[in-house]
């Protein structure tokens, strides 16, 4: 039995400035399967190989695999089902699986677009995978692929979707396999060093209507510390990687566990050889005003605060529980216990002006973090926000959801003014901390991190590749007028038309499939009906 997992080849110029990000999910599912006695397996990395569509189908002719997967977050879907396409024309006897928040809650319209897609596996996906991997080496794929629970797949017309597969409990039994990935193309750039992102927990038990972490894991769950530093440890000895970046969507959850793990961190020696950064929320930071000593020994030197927005208005529409005040006193106690400050703001909402731009970009000077970044608000197809924006979203285009895109056009301002105004405030605010800020540091680490930082950002501008800048156009407030976002007009068409152009690719003869457009990989259904149902499993 031989499993070939791919990391689709998608680019957006977004969190990619900082450097190459280990795909964590391979890792993952290629421990849990090896586990289970499936050790032949293999990995593409084509996202940060940049592999293209042909070196790809070549790569794939070499292969003899008896399952493709991928996975695919919103931005990146279409490019996963162009992966599995090829993977179908190339071998078409494979089993072709596609996995991801995306197609967990879109699983209906993303199978009804790409029929050469065997299955979908919705959620977490290790137990799910394993099942299906079973089920086609006993030879009882596909009669028996309803018996695979937290799968859908298609049947004739009809997409199926099998109950639920409940979570893993012990998430401690879950050991992944980071020999998998090539480590040293895999650079922090800041650092210059390999670079992790290992999690202490899955998911959240907050319920932010922008985001659907939540939902997609169901129920939160905590490793065992110990074995999340032995995973560490692994990591430093056998693959030199000297940064790590917990994927936890907030590692601060559990204050016992977390600070377990910054004592078995200490006590094993390991914040010599390696530092570490985080996502939280502001009120852990308050919460835990009286540790952040004790978190910075452990290693934790960079702390990414979801501030989200400038005005409390904003805030009470994103179901956050903090205040701008709040937000000013948090990144005031990181920088006063030596950990590096980055506030999110989130921005281009319908009331979204240019003052309020400029006003963002006063709070932030005035609160000081160390960075920021105005990400453009992406409301996911599949979350509450997105039904209760309703016809104020005009953008179907999924490749475009990436936060540097501006999905939302706001009512007093043109898409590239938006962008312009964003950019106005980068180029403000890294000015003046590159003249009057990161080379007077008195800590040599914190002025060694905060420089590279800053090298990572000029690199991606003059690559133009910072914030998609190349493509879009934009070279400067003499531009934003002709700015094109390359929005694929074409992906808000009815259902029936991608059945129908769907049908038409699966009936097509194989010689004819490689040279078939269906207007279903060009279009996206609006409603998500897969994810109601799947949230009420």
């Amino acid at each position: 039995m031989r499993i070939l997992l791919i990391h689709p080849n998608y680019h957006s110029g977004g969190a990619e400035i900082a450097g190459k990000w280990s795909p964590a999910w391979a890792a993952y599912l290629a421990g849990y399967l090896k586990a289970a006695g499936y050790a032949d397996i293999r990995f593409i990395d084509a996202m940060n190989d940049d592999i293209s569509d042909e070196a790809l189908r070549d790569m794939l002719a070499a292969e003899t695999p008896d399952i493709v997967g991928t996975a695919a977050i919103t931005p990146a879907i279409y490019t996963a089902e162009r992966v599995l396409k090829i993977a179908k024309e190339v071998h078409p006897n494979v089993i072709t699986v596609l996995g991801g928040i995306h197609p967990t809650f879109m699983y209906q319209p993303v199978l009804m677009e790409a029929p050469w897609i065997d299955a979908i596996i919705r959620g977490e996906g290790e137990a799910v995978l394993l099942n299906l991997v079973r089920a086609v080496d006993q030879g009882r794929w596909p009669t028996e692929r309803g018996q695979v629970n937290g799968i859908a797949y298609r049947e004739d017309a009809q997409v199926i979707a099998t109950p639920a597969e409940p979570p893993i409990r012990d998430v401690d039994t879950i050991v992944p396999d980071w020999s998998i990935l090539d480590w040293k193309k895999y650079i922090y750039i800041p650092l210059g060093v390999p670079v992790a992102t290992p999690n202490l927990a899955r998911g959240c038990p907050f319920t932010c209507s922008f985001c659907s972490q939540w939902k997609f894991w169901r129920d939160y769950r905590v490793r065992d510390p110990k074995k999340v530093v032995d995973e560490i440890e692994t990591l430093v000895r056998d693959h030199g990687v000297g940064f790590f970046i917990l994927a936890d969507e907030e590692p601060t959850i559990n204050k016992k566990k977390f600070v377990e793990f910054c004592q078995e961190l200490i006590d094993r020696g390991l914040p010599d050889k390696i530092q570490w950064g985080i996502n939280t929320r502001v009120t852990d930071v308050l919460r835990d005003e009286a540790d952040l000593p004790f978190y910075r020994k452990a290693g934790l030197v960079h702390i990414s605060l979801g501030t989200e927005a400038a005005a409390q208005l904003k805030l009470d529409l994103f179901n956050k529980e903090t205040t701008v005040a709040d937000n000013k006193k948090a990144i005031t106690l990181l920088r006063q216990n030596g950990i590096v400050t980055e506030a999110q703001f989130i921005v281009g909402l319908e009331n979204e002006t240019a003052e309020t731009l400029e006003e963002t970009y006063q709070m932030v000077m005035d609160w000081n973090p160390d960075m920021a970044n105005w990400s453009m608000f992406t409301p996911w197809p599949f979350s509450d926000l997105f039904r209760e924006l309703g016809d104020k979203v005009e953008v179907f285009d999924f490749e475009k959801y990436n936060f540097v895109t501006p999905i939302m056009k706001p009512a007093a301002m043109e898409r590239g003014e938006l962008l312009d105004r964003v950019m106005h405030n980068y180029r403000r605010f890294y000015m003046h901390k590159s003249l009057f800020s990161y080379p007077w540091q008195r800590d040599p680490y914190r002025r060694k991190y905060l420089l590279g930082c800053l090298k990572a950002y000029l690199k991606s501008a003059f690559e133009r590749k910072f914030y998609d800048l190349g493509r879009f156009g934009y070279w400067g407030p003499q531009s934003k007028k002709k700015v094109d976002f390359h929005f694929d007009d074409r992906r808000d068409v009815a259902g029936a038309t991608v059945t129908a152009s769907a049908a038409a690719w699966k009936n097509a003869p194989r010689r004819k499939q490689e040279a078939a457009t269906t207007a279903a990989a060009a279009a996206q259904i609006r409603a998500c009906g897969g994810g109601d149902q799947q949230m009420a499993e």
